[in-house]
């Protein structure tokens, strides 16, 4: 987390939540989801405007985490932004040599494969859990060709309720 961002916790440590406005989809860019595209209709049906600004992605990625209860958020200063993901907290992309990056620039390794209902191919890292990037699932193919994973398969509810992840964050009460 950013040094900015954790004075301003300091400083301002009772600013409420926000919920709906910030989402992540399954190729891993990030949407701004205004008033006007929440009414709209549901993500990802309705993404709203994604973030293309280079400097406003990194400082998400930089500050982007879980809370304990499996709802994954952007700390923007003293704000948590908590976001809605479309099929996992994590978008994994390969290069040509399997190396497996996250989508906020993380290097991992696999820990375990699943296939879900619909062929999409998630992998779980020490990272989190996560979802191969369509545009690599050639690179993805090779892994298993060569028994590097193993993919076993599952559901999509199954995976997010195994490994405690909240597609859609809402406030308590």
């Amino acid at each position: 987390m950013d040094e900015i961002v954790k004075a301003a916790l300091k400083k301002w440590p009772n600013v409420p939540h926000c919920y709906g406005w910030l989402a992540l989809d399954a190729r891993g860019d990030w949407y701004m989801r205004d008033e006007r595209i929440q009414a709209a209709g549901p993500f990802p049906q309705i993404k709203g405007s994604r973030i293309n600004h280079e400097k406003l992605r990194e400082f998400i990625a930089r500050n982007y985490a879980a809370d304990e209860a499996g709802c994954w958020f952007f700390q923007n200063g003293p704000q948590r932004v908590y976001l809605q993901l479309e099929a996992a907290p994590w978008i994994w992309r390969l290069d040509e040599q399997l190396r497996l990056q996250s989508h906020t620039g993380l290097a991992t390794e696999v820990e375990a494969a699943w296939l879900d209902e619909a062929d999409r191919l998630f992998l779980s890292t020490p990272l989190g859990l996560g979802l191969v990037h369509t545009a690599d699932m050639h690179l993805a193919a090779r892994a298993v060709e060569q028994g590097l994973w193993q993919p076993e398969p599952t559901t999509h509810a199954e995976l997010l309720r195994r490994h405690g992840v909240v597609l859609e964050p809402r406030p308590a009460g």
